[in-house]
């Protein structure tokens, strides 16, 4: 039930965000916009400094994963380019816009996506409510994307409603194959997903700030997120 409610939540913030956004004038949406790039990247910092930050014993501070950081976001990138995914999806969402007369939808869609589906709530949460039945935290989440949505909505139309198809399918089968999972994606591979995926938060929240031709391809970097369990398979291998 988790999933469910979240997509749920999703839809009547992205709704309520629509409504909003027929009240605001051009300027106010134009703030608003620019409102959420500095929330987005504020979010994608939070999530990368806690995943690579920790206290120690003596109260002093270390960050670890700076490694694997690069190496995901350059070699992810890199894939990411070869397969031409950004285009490819634009293509689709491009079709979308031109059939339904959805202004916008493109950005709307891939950028809602990625902020609801990177994050330990979403992974933990999911696997929690496929063990034990336990959809507090997928609920808690929820109602943080449900405002989100909100505010999403009002500034990038409908697109936002769709994302809630992806959460269905990422956490619904998270929760299905929770058994799976409940042993691969815990401690330094969970917090390695969540770092790389934080970081593409934050490229998502430099694109909502600046409005010129070389925007970063936020979709080609989603390969990024898997290196971290190559990486993860190759360490156990030679373990």
């Amino acid at each position: 039930m988790g999933t469910l409610i979240n997509a749920a939540l999703i839809l009547l913030g992205g709704i309520i965000g629509l409504v909003f956004k027929k009240a605001v004038s051009k300027e106010m949406e134009y703030s608003i916009h620019k409102a959420t790039g500095v929330a987005v990247l504020i979010i994608g910092i939070c999530g990368v400094l806690s995943a690579m930050l920790k206290t120690n014993a003596d109260g002093s501070i270390s960050s670890s994963g700076e490694l694997i950081l690069v190496v995901s976001l350059a070699l992810g990138t890199f894939i990411g380019e070869l397969l031409k995914l950004e285009t490819r999806l634009n293509k689709g969402c491009k079709w979308i816009e031109n059939k339904f007369k959805m202004s916008n939808f493109a950005t709307g869609f891939i950028t809602s996506t990625m902020i609801y589906c990177i994050g330990a709530m979403a992974i933990v949460g999911a696997i929690n409510d496929g063990l034990l039945g336990d959809s507090s935290t997928l609920v808690t989440k929820g109602i943080i994307d449900g405002i989100t949505s909100v505010v999403l909505a009002a500034s990038l139309g409908y697109g936002v409603l769709f994302s809630a198809i992806p959460i269905l399918i990422y956490q619904g089968g998270m929760t299905l194959l929770a058994g799976l999972l409940e042993n691969v994606l815990v401690g330094e591979l969970l917090s390695n997903i969540c770092m790389v995926g934080y970081a593409l938060v934050m490229c998502i929240g430099i694109n909502f700030l600046y409005n010129g031709d070389k925007q970063i391809k936020t979709v080609n970097m989603l390969p990024a997120l898997l290196v971290p369990v190559g990486y993860a398979l190759i360490k156990n291998l030679i373990g």
